[in-house]
């Protein structure tokens, strides 16, 4: 196994994405972007995602630990870090998660909202990702989309979406993301895929699998091909330039210019 990552910010705020990959694990975590509202907490969105990346990769150090399991005992064990926050906050820092395990004969997965992990195999690809976030509160995401992004008007619309979709975070009735408890790492995406027939593996957060799912100005044939040619960086600098044709969301509506971009590549 070969892997190579690579990620790098929307704009000039700090990164809120982290991702980390061994020969045979990788993390990408993309963290939720609180759009100005307070969380209740002091650290912030990097902060979290470092800290819970961090504990995530020495949860899974023992290779045949349920990956649902190593999630919940870093979500706790963050969440033990900052005792004086207002965990219960709708807002606390929280994080899109995807992770990628190889073993002798099979790769185990799990993902946790909106960040993908994509196997190439010589048949085509299989997408693995959970989008139950598109299903809430439909009627403001279509608001945020009348408005230029970056405009007055854009901003405030993007808060009120958010601020809706916090009250149906880590619900039954909503969306799961890792917050601060362990038990949304139960209601994550898991399963196994088998080793033989895979070329390749992608694990990315949204802002470069949009290129195909959003921008639809490639396909993932073309963006494994990208992989291969121009490698992690080289993608992440396609979803840019495309992102620089439409700086105000015009062709594209999306809540900012350009978002934070991350991506591990694994060759067989």
């Amino acid at each position: 196994m070969r892997v190579s990552i690579a990620t790098a910010p929307g704009g000039t705020n700090p990164n809120e994405d982290w991702v980390a990959a061994t020969p045979t694990l990788a993390v990408v975590l993309d963290g939720l972007s609180t759009a100005g509202l307070d969380t209740g907490c002091r650290h912030g969105v990097p902060w979290y995602v470092a800290q819970l990346g961090g504990h995530l990769v020495a949860a899974l150090a023992e290779p045949g630990r349920p990956l649902a399991d190593g999630l919940e005992q870093a979500l706790d064990q963050v969440a033990a870090l900052h005792p004086g926050c207002d965990l219960a906050n709708p807002g606390t820092p929280s994080a899109t998660v995807s992770i990628l395990r190889a073993g002798t004969d099979r790769f185990d997965y799990l993902v946790l909202a909106d960040s993908p992990i994509v196997f190439e195999r010589a048949d085509g690809y299989q997408v693995v990702t959970d989008l139950r976030v598109d299903t809430v509160v439909p009627e403001l995401r279509a608001e945020t989309e009348r408005f230029a992004t970056g405009t007055p008007e854009h901003t405030k619309a993007v808060r009120r979406m958010v601020e809706a979709q916090r009250l149906t975070r880590n619900t039954v009735d909503g969306y799961w993301v890792a917050a601060s408890s362990g038990e949304a790492a139960h209601y994550a995406i898991t399963g196994a895929v088998p080793l033989e027939g895979v070329q390749s593996v992608a694990v990315m957060s949204d802002g470069v699998s949009r290129l195909v799912t959003e921008y639809e100005e490639a396909s993932w044939a073309v963006v494994f091909a990208m992989l291969r040619s121009a490698g992690t960086e080289g993608l992440i600098g396609a979803v840019r330039a495309v992102e620089a044709t439409d700086p105000e969301g015009l062709r594209w509506p999306r809540y900012k210019a350009g978002d934070d971009a991350s991506v591990a590549f694994y060759t067989v």
